[in-house]
């Protein structure tokens, strides 16, 4: 057990929570859900930390190829399901690259080597979801 996170109870139904790199984060439901809206959703939140996880994968990938890459962009689309516990069991993970001197065969082993290897957060997805990626070139700019 070598990460700590502490969230603490903020009155209604909002947390914040602390994270390793010292950067706290407000979550709170929205207002259909009795809450204020005032941070982030729990399960968008782990969306994120999956496009997060990847994407540095990815750009520390693009550095070290020495990849012209003039912006990239992850789209997550999810789908939960209907009954309690609500989970993501289908997810679609794009990725999208922009620029005009892609090396897309290289910037597609980037993606897969995250994706196979790297990524402990897509790991943790596929426990629970099927997971599709796609990889999506464009030479023109975003």
């Amino acid at each position: 057990m070598g990460v700590k996170v502490t969230t603490k109870w903020l009155g209604d139904i909002k947390f914040e929570s602390t994270n390793p790199s010292g950067h706290n984060l407000f979550i709170d439901a929205g207002e259909e859900s009795g809450g204020k809206g005032e941070g982030f959703r729990p399960k968008a939140l782990m969306l994120s930390g999956l496009a997060g996880c990847s994407g540095i994968d990815v750009a520390a990938l693009i550095k070290k190829m020495k990849l012209n890459v003039d912006d990239f962009t992850i789209e997550i689309d999810a789908n939960l399901t209907e009954e309690h516990p609500k989970y993501y069991d289908n997810v679609l993970m794009s990725f999208h690259f922009y620029g005009p001197d892609l090396n897309e065969k290289k910037l597609q082993r980037a993606v897969d080597l995250s994706v196979e290897k790297y990524c402990g957060v897509m790991e943790m997805f596929r426990q629970f979801a099927e997971v599709i990626v796609e990889t999506h070139f464009h030479n023109k700019r975003a």
